[in-house]
């Protein structure tokens, strides 16, 4: 989680929301990192999670990322969510929950959705004060 909160914090810096993500190997090896760059690369799917999974299944050399965990400092939305299941990742684990557009089991449960091609384990509320803290800081400059 350290590693996926160095990269939400640097996404500080274009003025993105701070999320960040990484992706390990079955080995514990980092495969893939991500940080928010919507504003950065004025892309709508520039989440910090499908940033992490595209560099992740380049390194691989496959699409597949099986016995792979996604690390991320905010629950992922319904857009990365679905790539999570797409991409088969096994294993997903979370800072912060998000209450608002949360699609990992606040507001939806896509990734264990018995209906999707593949189910992912959940592991949530990992150093979740401090992953929401960042946010909260964010938009706290933002938001009156």
């Amino acid at each position: 989680m350290s590693v996926a909160l160095d990269e939400a914090r640097a996404a500080l810096l274009t003025g993105d929301v701070p999320v960040g993500a990484v992706v390990l190997g079955p080995d514990g090896q980092v495969l893939g990192l991500g940080r928010n760059a919507r504003e950065a690369e004025g892309d709508p799917t520039a989440h910090a999670e499908v940033r992490a999974l595209r560099a992740a299944a380049a390194v691989a050399g496959s699409w597949r990322l099986d016995g792979c965990t996604l690390v991320v400092t905010l629950e992922p939305c319904l857009m990365c969510a679905g790539a999570l299941v797409l991409a088969r990742v096994p294993r997903l684990v979370l800072g912060a929950w998000d209450p608002k557009a949360g699609a990992c089991g606040s507001v939806w449960d896509v990734v264990r959705d018995r209906r999707a091609v593949h189910r992912v384990e959940v592991v949530g509320g990992v150093r979740e004060d401090e992953c929401a803290e960042v946010l909260r800081e964010f938009f706290a400059d933002r938001r009156p």
